[in-house]
């Protein structure tokens, strides 16, 4: 489907991508985005990428309409090499165990698999963040292994711990604060998803490929450790080629 610039309001245009969820899609969403991040026009405020969308907001008084429609007419016919999107990964360390996991052990029913296996299926499966939203920072990504998809809670829990990642139905995610919700608890990140402070503030944003690997308690306790000293760097990195 060939993309369409909406208007939506007096300070946004909305380029529509299609009706469907994939990577080439959301890959064409992320490779404008980057172009107008890289080459922003005059009175740009924000980029709002979705699954299949990119919100572009500006100051209306300044930006010179006619001429943002040009660029970004000449943006979308420019050829889209797919191998070149989602290249960037961050490997993301997860404590699966005791309190920080509370659902594990029933994803691990429904499923039939052994909590061994629930963390194993859920750390090799070929993530994506096709989007942040819900709450600041909050990942929603796709690529899970099927045989993990599991039901969210029928009665959400008043309040889930920051930095928890989730099972929700067939999707992944991660509370990067800490809110209400009713997705399936399986692990905890030892630091901030979201944090305003750093730079960046989100570090699990879109268009990142993302790799969770497991820790102990103690390497957990030693990373946070690592963070209050700023030892500790976020993981990120190109990702392998043949991945």
């Amino acid at each position: 489907m060939e993309a369409k610039i909406l208007p939506a309001g007096e300070t946004c245009l909305f380029v529509d991508f299609g009706e469907v969820i994939d990577l080439a899609v959301n890959g064409r969403v992320q490779s404008l985005a980057r172009a107008l991040e890289e080459r922003p026009f005059r009175g740009m405020k924000e980029l709002v990428p979705t699954y299949r969308s990119l919100s572009i907001y500006f100051d209306p008084l300044t930006v010179d309409l006619p001429a943002l429609r040009t660029r970004l007419g000449d943006e979308l016919a420019k050829p889209f090499a797919a191998e070149r999107a989602g290249r960037r990964e961050v490997r993301v360390p997860v404590l699966f165990c005791g309190e920080c996991g509370p659902d594990l052990g029933e994803v691990a029913a429904h499923t039939g698999l052994t909590e061994d296996e629930v963390v194993k299926r859920y750390c090799d499966s070929p993530l994506y963040c096709y989007m942040n939203g819900f709450t600041p920072g909050f990942p929603y990504l796709g690529g899970m292994d099927p045989a993990l998809t599991t039901p969210r809670l029928k009665t959400p829990r008043e309040l889930i711990p920051a930095n928890s990642v989730a099972i929700g139905g067939a999707q992944a995610g991660a509370y990067s604060i800490a809110s209400p919700g009713g997705w399936r608890i399986i692990g905890r990140v030892p630091y901030d998803l979201y944090d305003p402070r750093r730079d960046p503030a989100v570090a699990i944003t879109s268009g990142l490929w993302v790799k969770f690997y497991p820790v102990t308690a103690a390497r957990y306790a030693e990373i946070q450790e690592q963070i209050k000293s700023s030892e500790y760097r976020i993981e990120y990195a190109e990702r392998e080629a043949s991945a």
